[in-house]
């Protein structure tokens, strides 16, 4: 059973958060491990499992990027550790973003690095426009496979850019 199954949801690049929340605790008081402390040995760790599997599917249902990486996973089009080649362009204009983050770091200057939080904003912008369409109107059935190898893309443009912000904030 997978996640949207689980939540009794349409699959979706963008869920629903009201209904998601509601369908969170729902199951989670239903399936709550403590209700089943008078149950069989067999059932409690069902429910345990049951439980677990709700935590971990809300969690990436929390995350935008996580629920576009499980629907692509879902559909097939995306493997764990897959190795992904970007546009060449791409990987310059983040090599670019990478280098001022080491001058930024190296000066210790604070408008640097908002400077450069605002171009990795704008580029996450640049990059999220040609599929926005996608993924906040994604219908099962009619969203083409070539729609969705466009978000595959944008996934990994964001997980650089997501990258770099990290190693910015440590």
């Amino acid at each position: 059973m997978n996640h949207f199954e689980l939540f009794e949801l349409p699959i979706s690049l963008h869920p629903d958060t009201r209904q998601l929340k509601q369908k969170f605790y729902a199951l989670s008081r239903k399936f709550h491990p403590d209700f089943y402390t008078q149950e069989s040995e067999l059932e409690q760790a069902e429910a345990l499992e049951k439980s677990s599997q709700i935590n971990k599917a809300f969690k990436i249902f929390q995350d935008g990027d996580e629920t576009i990486k499980y629907v692509l996973q879902l559909k097939g089009l995306l493997q764990e550790e897959e190795k992904y080649d970007l546009p060449p362009a791409f990987l310059m204009e983040v090599m670019e973003l990478n280098e001022q983050m080491m001058e930024a770091k190296m000066d210790g200057e604070a408008a640097s690095a908002t400077r450069l939080k605002t171009a990795i904003a704008e580029l996450e912008e640049e990059i999220y426009a040609p599929v926005k369409m996608i993924v906040e109107g994604y219908e099962e059935g009619k969203t083409t496979e070539a729609d969705l190898l466009k978000v595959k893309e944008y996934y990994y443009k964001k997980k650089y850019l997501n990258r770099i912000l990290a190693t910015m904030n440590r």
